[in-house]
């Protein structure tokens, strides 16, 4: 492998280093998707359609806490991104340390109240009548390798930050496979049920997090600490948090929408709706892949080249990631548009599901093609340290307008309202994004 140095992101041209940084993070996040996708059709055909809403109604609560890691890691990398294109690696290398103390505290914490409340909690996500006891099995082990989950989605970042992409790669790819490996083993061998489906995750998280702490400690990172860096320094947390809460807010409002969905969607339809929604939750992350793995591309080049204030490549950026991030939104759209049914029926063999899911799909994706100019839109405040436009755009799609909609909307249109409140928050917040970031352009980055 050719040695990557993090000043190629000011150097090479924009269109093959969007390219170069794109399609590793593109795949990094197909095989985790594909992952959580063939984790769930194992669920759905070795436990039963009970064990994909359990484990749907687990998920929001579990992400948020390993969200964490990713806010941290995405604040902190936007950070080093800026020092390494300003030539200050002393900045950098202290960032990356504190990323590390801030993510292990503020983790740890919250999984010990997760577990202290895990009823309570268990019961306010949805897991109600049949879905509550495989929801306890699922939270209270996965909970214990939430931490590790943590720590490698704030690595995960800062290995692209210093413009690794392949590696950062193979840290999403591995604790994949090993998670498919593990469930064949847990579920389909010993026939562990939702504690085996639990184990494989929470051991794979474990995995990852063994491969992130090898790459930090080998040849191939820039980033030497030593354990001056691990002190926290106020001026750096405090940018960190700024610059991470946008993402953490993001990961909450995701979080309080699964809460509002399996409430609301459990009263309108019982298990069935709640399922079809895991269902189609699962397309939402494994479809989008191409366009999320851009947008993580995007964010260590927008940054680097705007702390090198080197505008004009800034622009060329956004331009060329929107152009590309819509062409491949429109493919996701035409595949999930022609075989809704087909896909379902990879999940499960419920008829009822099947007979329901693939009109909500087509609802939810009604929108795809004009999302990509929200992602990058948001993504590239968030990647020049705005603090305060990245939060308001990040939360535009899914707190501002989506939550609201699946209140008001069901009230006069039953269950369907539900639905079409997912395009209707998606064109909203698309023209937004579109004003602020051309307001943006031509403010600052006109020379």
């Amino acid at each position: 492998m050719a040695k990557i140095s993090s000043q190629d992101l000011g150097s090479l041209p924009i269109n093959k280093l969007l390219i170069k940084q794109a399609v590793p993070a593109s795949i990094g996040i197909l095989v985790m998707s594909l992952n959580i996708l063939v984790d769930t059709i194992f669920v759905g055909n070795w436990i039963g359609s009970i064990a994909i809403a359990a484990i749907n109604v687990v998920l929001p609560v579990s992400f948020f806490i390993a969200a964490l890691g990713m806010s941290i890691g995405i604040g902190g990398s936007s950070m080093i991104s800026r020092a390494l294109g300003a030539k200050d690696h002393k900045k950098a290398l202290k960032t990356f340390g504190n990323q590390i103390t801030l993510t292990l505290l503020l983790t740890v914490i919250l999984v010990i109240i997760g577990l202290s409340f895990k009823d309570s909690i268990i019961f306010s996500f949805g897991g109600k009548g049949d879905i509550f006891d495989p929801a306890k099995i699922y939270y209270t082990i996965v909970l214990y390798g939430v931490p590790f989950l943590a720590l490698c989605m704030m690595g995960n970042t800062v290995i692209r930050a210093e413009g690794k992409p392949k590696f950062a790669m193979y840290a999403m790819m591995i604790p994949s496979v090993s998670n498919l490996l593990l469930d064949y083993i847990f579920i389909n061998i010993l026939d562990y049920g939702m504690e085996g489906a639990a184990w494989a995750t929470s051991i794979s998280y474990i995995i990852c997090f063994a491969f992130i702490v090898w790459f930090f400690l080998s040849k191939h990172s820039e980033l030497k600490i030593n354990f001056s860096h691990f002190g926290l320094n106020p001026k750096v947390v405090s940018e960190i948090s700024s610059l991470g809460f946008v993402t953490l807010a993001r990961q909450a409002v995701v979080s309080i929408t699964y809460l509002f969905m399996n409430n609301i969607l459990y009263d309108l339809g019982g298990e069935t709706s709640v399922t079809s929604y895991a269902i189609v939750g699962r397309m939402l992350m494994f479809a989008m892949f191409p366009v999320l793995g851009l947008t993580q591309g995007f964010l260590p080049i927008a940054g680097f080249n705007y702390g090198a204030q080197n505008y004009s490549r800034v622009r060329e950026t956004i331009n060329t990631a929107i152009k590309y991030a819509m062409i491949m939104a429109t493919l996701v759209f035409v595949l999930l548009m022609v075989f809704p049914e087909e896909i379902t029926r990879m999940f499960t063999s419920d008829l009822e599901v099947i007979k329901q899911t693939p009109s909500n799909m087509r609802w939810v994706f009604a929108a795809t093609p004009i999302i990509a100019i929200q992602l990058i839109g948001a993504a590239y405040f968030q990647a020049i340290g705005k603090a305060t436009p990245a939060l308001l755009l990040t939360l535009l799609r899914q707190g501002i307008f989506f939550i609201p909609l699946i209140l008001i909307l069901p009230k006069f249109y039953g269950e369907i309202g539900v639905w079409m409140s997912f395009p209707i928050s998606d064109v909203l917040s698309t023209i937004v994004t579109a004003y602020f970031i051309n307001k943006e352009i031509r403010k600052d980055l006109m020379e």
